[in-house]
């Protein structure tokens, strides 16, 4: 079943909020990423370690004046990853589409 397909390090919802989010804007800090996906500063910080420890991110630290600015981007082979899981995501709406079409 194509579903099974699915990347599941990407599937989780914020995790997949995370990757699209990074997709669109290219780098994003962690606050942004926090008020973006209404998340807690826990919650973000475990999905961002798990996307990080598989490679998907990569996170930069640095500072803007005196402040400390943590900002995360998609790695080339999380772009890779994430245009494959959208790209199976895309072929199973499609199937569905045109099964539910036959009913």
């Amino acid at each position: 079943m194509e579903i099974l397909d699915l990347d599941p390090i990407i599937h989780e919802r914020v995790r997949l909020g995370i990757m699209t989010l990074l997709l669109q804007a290219g780098e994003l800090d962690f606050q942004t990423l926090k008020r973006e996906l209404g998340v807690t500063d826990g919650n973000l910080a475990q999905h961002l370690r798990v996307l990080e420890e598989h490679g998907l991110i990569r996170v930069h630290k640095a500072f803007a004046g005196r402040r400390p600015r943590t900002t995360y981007a998609l790695t080339p082979e999380g772009h890779r990853r994430l245009q494959v899981y959208l790209d199976r995501l895309a072929r199973i709406l499609k199937s569905a589409r045109r099964k539910r079409g036959s009913i």
